[in-house]
């Protein structure tokens, strides 16, 4: 076997996991909806050992489930499933920021993290904050909760946090799209951006629980999204995965 074979078949796994990935997320495939080895084959275009492989990671983030006759079928969730992985999440990151204030971080690796949140002041701060910059906040959101994770400087956590932000509607931006055209949109964006200032500030003064608290707190706004989002599926297409969330959870 070449010695570039194994790198080959990672790539493939990760192209049909990230093309069924989009396929469940989007909407294309529905709760319950079974999905073969041959069919991923033929969906994807890539051979069946990656594909068997794909499967079963998508299985382990939760999206699917194995059916003993055979096959996967696409997963539905409660929302107390996602409110939970959102509360890991939460307190996975709170120990990355805690690590991070009580090790201590210098002012040049802190730097990265502090125009992060520079880049995001500058968008938060508009009178008014269409769709299209909800989908610039996405991407500044997700390097700003990469950066605070990296300052852990613990790999096992980093590798923990990882695991739980992939799961079903757990990461930081899950909902943040949906979000967009709510009224309470920019309101929810401030008291973000507050608490990735505050966890700045807890961080640099070697503040460790408040730096905890703080993130397990931010975490918790996903979970408002998540209501909030429930409750208005006027615009699906913007997160066309809620169609696979059932009923809500009784509180």
């Amino acid at each position: 076997m070449n010695e570039r074979d194994p790198d080959r078949a990672v790539s493939h796994t990760v192209r049909a996991q990230l093309a069924l990935r989009d396929l469940i997320l989007s909407g294309r495939l529905r709760p319950g909806e079974r999905i073969s080895e041959l069919q991923a084959v033929e969906t994807t275009g890539v051979s069946r050992t990656p594909v068997r492989m794909a499967l079963v990671r998508l299985e382990e983030e939760g999206l699917l489930e194995a059916i003993p006759s055979g096959g996967f079928m696409v997963k539905a969730f409660t929302e107390r499933d996602i409110l939970d992985s959102i509360e890991l999440r939460g307190v996975l990151e709170g120990l990355a920021a805690r690590f991070a204030a009580e090790r201590g971080v210098s002012a040049r690796d802190l730097e990265p993290l502090k125009e992060s949140l520079a880049e995001l002041d500058q968008l938060v701060t508009r009178d008014a904050v269409s769709e299209e910059a909800f989908s610039s906040y996405v991407a500044m959101n997700a390097r700003f909760h990469a950066l605070l994770t990296e300052l852990s400087r613990s790999a096992p956590l980093i590798r923990q946090i990882d695991r739980a932000s992939a799961l079903p509607f757990a990461s930081p931006s899950a909902f943040v799209m949906a979000q967009s055209v709510l009224p309470e949109a920019h309101q929810i964006l401030i008291i973000a951006q507050d608490h990735h200032r505050i966890v700045v500030d807890a961080i640099e003064n070697r503040e460790g629980a408040r730096a905890e608290a703080v993130m397990r707190e931010h975490a918790r706004l996903a979970a408002r999204n998540l209501r909030l989002a429930l409750r208005n599926r006027t615009h699906l297409d913007l997160l066309p995965a809620l169609a696979l969330i059932r009923s809500p959870v009784t509180e």
